[in-house]
C-alpha cells in the first residue's frame, strides 16, 4: 500500500483527481512500485467501483485502459470456464455501447453472447436483473469502458474490490508462463486483431456551457458529416430520435432507450460515439479502431479525433 493513500482523508490531497480514470492517480504508486520493484500496480477510486492498473515493462509502468484491462478479465473468465467445462451455452456478458469491441470478438470465439445497453452501468444492472426473472441467460461479465466491471452479480454496479482479486489472479497466470498483463493483452490482439479506443472532450464551462453543449449536438444533427478524417460514414444511429440511417438512406428503428447520442459506423471498422456527460459540461467524443499494428491503430485515433475536433471548433 502507499502509506500517503492509506489513511482516511475525504479531501483525498495526494491527487488532484482520485479516480484511477486520470494517469496523474498513479503517481505515488509509481514512485513506490518503482522501490520495491512491484511487477502490478493495482488503483480504486475512494468507493472502490472503478479500477485502473499499470503494467511494469522494464523500469517504467505501462498503464492500461479500461477496455483493454476488461478484455483481459473477460478473455481470463471465459478460457478458464471453457477449461473447466463449465461454460454455459446461454452465457451473456454485458458492456456499454461505446465500449471496445475486441469483447464481442472474444465473445464471438466462445460462443457467448454479448448484450449492449445505454451508458451507465445502472443498465447492466438492469439487464442481470432480467436474466434472473427470465432464466435466459447467465451473467459470465459485465463492464463499461470508463474503468467498471463486474464479475459476480451479487452487486448491481461496478466493484473494484471483485476485480482486484481477478486481476491480480490473470496478472499471475501471465506470470507463471514468463508474461505479463502488457504480453497478454498483445496476444489478444494478435488472435483476435488491433483494437484502440479513445475517450476525448470539449469542455463548455460557464453559464452559456449548455447552450454551446446543445449547439454541438446540433450541429452534428443539422450538418450531418458524410465522413471523418476522409472515411465514408456508413451508418448514423441517433438515439434522441431513435433511428438508425445509411448513407443509402435506408432506416432502421433502435432498441436502446432514448438518449442525446449520435454513433457513427465508417467503412473502415471505426466507430464513433458522441454524447454529452451527464455530470460534467462535457461533450464527450468515443473512438473506438481496428488495425494491422498498434501503431496503425493508434495513427486511426489520431486522426478521427483531430477531424472530430475541427468540425466542432466552430460550434457556438
Amino acid at each position: 500500500m502507499v502509506k500517503e493513500q492509506a489513511i482516511y482523508d475525504p479531501e483525498f490531497i495526494t491527487v488532484t483527481h482520485p479516480n484511477p480514470e486520470f494517469p496523474e492517480a498513479f503517481d505515488l504508486s509509481i514512485q513506490e512500485g518503482r522501490r520495491i520493484g512491484a511487477d502490478l500496480l493495482i488503483a480504486t477510486d475512494p468507493d472502490a467501483d472503478r479500477l485502473g492498473a499499470a503494467v511494469r515493462i522494464g523500469d517504467d509502468y505501462h498503464l492500461l485502459t479500461g477496455n483493454q484491462i476488461a478484455s483481459l478479465l473477460l478473455h481470463y473468465i471465459l478460457e478458464a470456464k471453457k477449461q473447466a467445462g463449465t461454460l454455459p451455452a446461454d452465457g451473456a456478458v454485458i458492456k456499454s455501447f461505446v465500449s471496445t469491441e475486441l469483447a464481442d470478438k472474444i465473445c464471438a470465439d466462445y460462443g457467448v453472447e454479448m448484450i449492449t445497453v445505454e451508458t451507465g452501468f445502472k443498465f447492466i444492472g438492469d439487464a442481470i436483473a432480467g436474466f434472473e426473472q427470465n432464466h435466459d441467460h447467465t451473467f459470465l461479465f459485465g463492464f463499461e469502458e470508463s474503468y467498471g466491471y463486474l464479475i459476480k452479480p451479487f452487486v448491481r454496479d461496478k466493484d473494484a474490490v471483485q476485480s482486484t482479486l481477478l486481476l491480480a489472479e490473470v496478472a499471475a497466470y501471465y506470470q507463471e508462463q514468463g508474461k505479463t498483463l502488457a504480453d497478454g493483452l498483445h496476444d489478444l490482439y494478435e488472435q483476435y486483431g488491433y483494437f484502440s479506443e479513445r475517450t476525448t472532450s470539449l469542455e463548455f464551462t460557464g453559464l452559456t456551457g449548455p447552450k454551446k453543449m446543445a449547439a454541438l449536438m446540433t450541429k452534428f444533427r443539422e450538418e450531418a458529416p458524410t465522413d471523418f478524417a476522409g472515411t465514408a460514414i456508413e451508418r448514423t444511429e441517433d438515439y434522441l430520435s431513435g433511428q438508425a440511417r445509411t448513407q443509402a438512406g435506408d432506416t432502421t428503428t433502435l432498441t436502446l432507450p432514448q438518449s442525446d447520442v449520435l454513433k457513427y459506423y465508417l467503412t473502415d471498422g471505426t466507430w464513433i460515439a458522441i454524447r454529452p456527460s451527464g455530470t460534467e459540461p462535457k461533450v464527450k467524443f468515443y473512438i473506438g479502431v481496428q488495425g494491422d499494428s498498434e501503431q496503425a491503430a493508434n495513427a486511426k485515433l489520431a486522426s478521427y479525433a483531430d477531424a472530430l475536433h475541427a468540425f466542432a471548433a466552430d460550434a457556438e
